[in-house]
């Protein structure tokens, strides 16, 4: 086949229709690159389970054709799922900024996965992978060094905005490159890919600048210690809390496994200017003035392990809230988050914190574009289709109604689901079909082998309980040798429930003789009987519907 002759191809594994786990595949012949490779947090039906990555069967089908993985920025749901990808498929480039590549080379080396395959870039640079041509813009967005990407392809170009917004005072003094953008515009545009998680939100997101006012204000009527939770991965916040503590004179102590490391690294690269004998360890927070001290943290969404719950519970080993402490939570609940988020507010006011939280107090703005943002964004690249990208549902088509409302006709604009493949020539674009997509869920060790019906099991053990029935049995002689016994746990209080214990158990001793009265001696029909014959019997008395599990032992 003649390279001109064949298609551009868009496959989104991950991030559409969804907050998290963002993954999207550009295939042109045998070419494919990937971009992002992240995660996503575990929704509340998911029992047990940690995190949640994309189905990658399609790329380990297509394995020898994939030229490079390039990441827009180092958030967990761009690069979380990297460490079970790059196991599964080795020795494939990555390429990313520094801070990107740096947050990512420790969740691999935790992993044991081999980080030798990392390849920095800098804001500017031009990779080529394959047929492709990747191109790195500086955007502005909740972490530093994000950014937007350019692939030129052999039918057109392709612009990726990543996860982003226009900030016209950015801490670092960096914006975003509008010039790259509108030179790209210029030059033609054939698919623009663009973040549409606030594409409900109507006028400009705020300047991260507006934060570090809001911490100055806190931190002039605080008289005691401050604790700052938030996302880890904010180093321009940090940087903020950093100014404010060296202007009122207090020490700063950094709290959670996350913070720590990212701490840690954003001072290596140079990303975090700290003042010398400025970071003290937690352990040294006793030996100032409460009035000097300021500890920033983890736990801004609630999350039961992190720092700021375990102190809002008084379960931390090192710090315990003391009255008086001024606690800001500089974040706003993901979606879900909202009740571990409240609870964590009320127990810290219950220790007699002040708790400064919400947007209304200024302390903690978005990374994304809102609605205005977006426009100027369409309005820089003019791109001939668009395809909008990380959101749920509802984001998108508000995003594909925004870019039919400046003029782009209806016809060019795709709303996607994962799994879909988009095929595009100079001229026309559609859906051709759709690849393996979907999620894999990651339980302690085991990736993937926790499936629906798994958790359904475990929704049913939670809900109504489980009811063991054991029994011994001489085959030979047809009869019960010992038993039933029965054990419930989480479904009654066996002592305070004999009576129902003990018809349950008449229930499946008629059960077993029935099936040895008409010669049926297979253990799977038997078990199958008791099942059906104490769960109608246990519906009737208690309407709940217990795991039955029969044991049959035989003499």
């Amino acid at each position: 086949m003649a390279k001109e002759a064949q298609k551009l191809q868009i496959i989104p594994l991950g991030g559409l229709g969804e907050i998290g786990k963002n993954m999207t595949v550009v295939r042109y012949g045998d070419d494919i690159i990937v971009i992002d490779a992240g995660l996503m947090f575990p929704e509340e039906e998911m029992l047990g389970i940690d995190l949640v990555i994309p189905d990658i069967t399609y790329l380990l089908e297509n394995k020898d054709k994939i030229k490079a993985i390039v990441l827009t920025h180092g958030h967990e749901d761009h690069i979380g799922a990297l460490p079970y990808v790059l196991r599964q498929i080795p020795n494939i480039p990555v390429y990313g900024t520094r801070l990107t590549l740096g947050i990512l080379e420790g969740r691999l080396k935790e992993n044991g996965v081999d980080s030798s395959n990392l390849h920095p870039v800098y804001h500017g640079d031009i990779i080529s992978a394959g047929c492709f041509t990747v191109g790195f813009i500086r955007v502005n967005h909740s972490i530093a060094d994000a950014c937007g990407l350019s692939i030129k392809t052999p039918i057109g170009m392709i612009v990726h905005t990543g996860d982003f917004k226009f900030d016209y005072t950015p801490v670092d003094g960096k914006m975003t490159d509008f010039r790259a953008f509108s030179d790209l515009g210029n030059r033609g545009v054939l698919v623009l890919l663009a973040d549409s998680t606030n594409a409900e939100r109507e006028g400009h997101t705020p300047s991260e600048r507006t934060v570090g006012i809001a911490f100055e204000k806190a931190f002039r009527k605080a008289k005691n210690r401050i604790i700052i939770a938030t996302f880890s991965s904010n180093v321009h916040r940090i940087q903020q809390v950093v100014d404010t503590a060296t202007k009122y004179n207090r020490k700063v102590a950094i709290l959670g496994r996350s913070m720590i490391n990212v701490v840690n690294i954003s001072i290596k690269l140079g990303y975090l200017n700290m003042p010398e004998d400025m970071l003290i360890d937690i352990d040294e927070i006793n030996n100032y003035p409460m009035n000097q001290v300021v500890i920033i943290t983890t736990g801004s969404q609630g999350e039961p392990m992190s720092a700021l719950t375990r102190m809002s519970t008084a379960n931390h080993r090192k710090v315990g809230i003391v009255p008086g402490d001024t606690i800001i939570i500089s974040a706003t609940p993901i979606p879900g988050n909202e009740k571990l988020v409240s609870r964590t507010i009320d127990n810290l006011l219950k220790q007699g914190a002040d708790v400064i939280y919400g947007r209304d107090e200024g302390i903690h703005v978005s990374g994304h574009a809102s609605r205005e943002e977006l426009k100027l964004m369409h309005n820089l690249v003019r791109p001939k289709f668009f395809i909008p990208v990380h959101g749920e549902y509802h984001h998108i088509v508000k995003h594909a109604k925004l870019a039919e409302s400046i003029g782009m006709p209806k016809e060019n604009i795709f709303i996607s689901e994962i799994g879909q493949v988009l095929e595009f020539t100079r001229d026309k674009g559609q859906v051709v079909g759709k690849v393996t997509s979907g999620k894999v869920l990651i339980d302690g060790l085991g990736v993937g082998d926790v499936g629906n019906i798994v958790l359904r099991d475990r929704r049913q053990l939670s809900q109504d309980g489980i009811l063991i029935v054991v029994v011994t049995m001489d085959k030979e002689g047809r009869f019960i040798a010992a038993g039933p016994d029965i054990v419930s746990r989480g479904f009654v209080y066996v002592r305070e429930s004999e009576a129902l214990m003990e018809e349950a158990k008449e229930r499946v001793t008629s059960a077993i003789e029935h099936c040895l009265d008409n010669d049926i001696t297979e253990w799977s029909v038997i078990k199958n009987d008791i099942r059906e014959a104490i769960g109608r019997y246990l519906y009737e008395k208690t309407r709940r519907r217990p795991m039955i599990l029969p044991i049959i032992m035989e003499v």
